[in-house]
């Protein structure tokens, strides 16, 4: 009797469980599904204790240095100019054989340009002038009443600058040039077919023996390559020029006849 009796107990809480777990399984349509139980939830995810921050904070007390664009920095002023003028006038001293026929002191002017790579270095190109008149032995030798002869030269050359302080500074220069001597004899009673001798050899009227029979042998076209170095000092004035004292000697030589100058010079540039 108990036996039966247990029996249809534990049928009884069988039935009872089942229509429990059924009647929560069938939810309405439109209804939403039960929240599960806080403890079910998971907590969310905390960032890894080891990570570091993306930017470190400066310390207490410290101002961040704040960093200046590259657009706003300032470009460093250049020591030294792109292009250079100058000006000067002087004196000529002559050497060589154009010594023995040319008087000293003629006058000379000078116009120039450079071209600055830096503070030291440059390509400079200038235009000389020369008055090289002759000798009165010369004229007495020729013979004849007077004379014009000038020289017209053309150099470049690399420039080497040399600063001493802010108003004092050298430099020196040497390079290739192109010398032309141009020539005039007035007065000359000079019998053509005459021989030659020194002086008409270095005028270039001699091609021989001989002065030409032709009258041209009065006129004197030189033409030469040559070279030419010097040296200046400089002087930075208030304003920015600078008044500058040159020495130079230039040789040119075609054939047989050279043609040797010495120019002093004083003059500006800026």
């Amino acid at each position: 009797m108990i036996g039966k009796f247990a029996s249809a107990l534990t049928l009884l809480v069988l039935t009872t469980l089942l229509g429990a777990q059924g009647f929560a399984q069938a939810t309405l349509p439109g209804q939403p599904a039960a929240a599960p139980t806080p403890a079910a939830q998971q907590p969310a995810a905390q960032p890894p204790a080891a990570q570091q921050p993306a930017a470190q904070q400066p310390a207490s007390g410290q101002e961040p240095a704040e960093e200046v664009p590259i657009s706003r920095r300032k470009a460093r002023p250049k020591n030294y100019k792109n292009w250079t003028f100058d000006v000067g006038l002087g004196a000529n001293l002559d050497s060589g054989a154009t010594r023995s026929f040319v008087r000293q002191g003629g006058g000379v002017a000078t116009a120039g340009v450079a071209r600055n790579a830096n503070k030291y270095l440059g390509l400079r190109a200038d235009f000389i002038f020369a008055n090289l008149p002759l000798r009165d032995s010369v004229l007495q030798t020729a013979p004849a009443t007077g004379d014009t002869n000038n020289l017209y030269a053309i150099t470049l050359d690399p420039i080497i600058n040399v600063p001493v302080n802010k108003s004092f500074g050298g430099y020196i220069l040497f390079g290739p040039g192109f010398y032309h001597r141009a020539g005039s004899l007035s007065g000359d009673t000079t019998v053509p077919g005459s021989g030659c001798n020194p002086f008409w050899i270095w005028w270039g009227a001699c091609k021989g023996v001989s002065i030409p029979l032709s009258g041209d042998f009065v006129n004197s076209n030189q033409s030469a390559f040559g070279y030419n170095f010097g040296a200046g000092v400089t002087r930075k004035m208030p304003s920015g020029v600078e008044i500058y004292g040159e020495f130079r000697l230039m040789h040119g030589k075609n054939g047989t006849i050279t043609t040797d100058v010495r120019p002093i010079t004083i003059g500006v540039r800026w």
